[in-house]
C-alpha cells in the first residue's frame, strides 16, 4: 500500500512539476480588442476600395476612402493593404494615370493632388505598409515602386 501511495506522491509531484512551464508561457499582454462595428465598416471601405482600385482604376476615390478610414480607424486589422492601395493609388495618381484625373487648376486638389505630394504620400504609405507587414504578398511590387519613386528624387 505504501508503494501505491509513493507512486502516486511520485507521479503526481512529476505530473505538477511538467505542468509548471505551461503556466510561464501565458500570455501577459492582453489582445487588442477590435470594435466589430469599426471593423466591419473598414472591411467594407476596403472592399470598395479594391472595386475602385481594379475595376474603375478611380485611384483619388481609393485615397479618400483610404484617409476616411485610416482616420476614423488606425488599428484596422487588414490596414497595411489599405496602405498598399493607397500608396499605388497615389503612385498612379502622380503620373496622371486612372480614369479620374487631377485638375490641379482647383485649390483644394491643387493641395491635395500636387504630383510632389502624392510621391511623398506614395513614399509614406508603402514604407509604412512594408514596416508593419515585411512579409506581405505585396512587398516585391512596393519595393519597386519605392526605388523607382527614390530614383526620381
Amino acid at each position: 500500500m505504501k508503494k501505491v501511495i509513493l507512486s502516486l506522491s511520485f507521479t503526481f509531484a512529476i505530473l505538477t512539476i511538467l505542468n509548471i512551464p505551461a503556466f510561464a508561457q501565458r500570455n501577459v499582454t492582453p489582445a487588442i480588442d477590435k470594435d466589430p462595428i469599426l471593423e466591419q465598416d473598414a472591411k467594407h471601405n476596403l472592399d470598395v476600395a479594391w472595386q475602385a482600385f481594379r475595376l474603375k482604376k478611380a485611384y483619388k476615390g481609393v485615397v479618400l476612402r483610404f484617409e476616411e478610414t485610416f482616420a476614423a480607424y488606425p488599428t484596422f486589422s487588414k490596414i497595411e493593404e489599405f496602405l498598399y492601395l493607397a500608396g499605388m493609388s497615389s503612385y498612379y495618381l502622380s503620373k496622371n494615370e486612372g480614369k479620374q484625373k487631377v485638375n490641379l487648376k482647383l485649390d483644394k486638389e491643387k493641395e491635395k493632388f500636387a504630383p510632389e505630394k502624392l510621391r511623398e504620400d506614395a513614399t509614406a504609405y508603402l514604407s509604412l505598409m512594408l514596416e508593419k507587414n515585411p512579409q506581405s504578398q505585396y512587398k516585391d511590387e512596393a519595393e519597386k515602386v519605392l526605388k523607382e519613386l527614390q530614383a526620381a528624387k
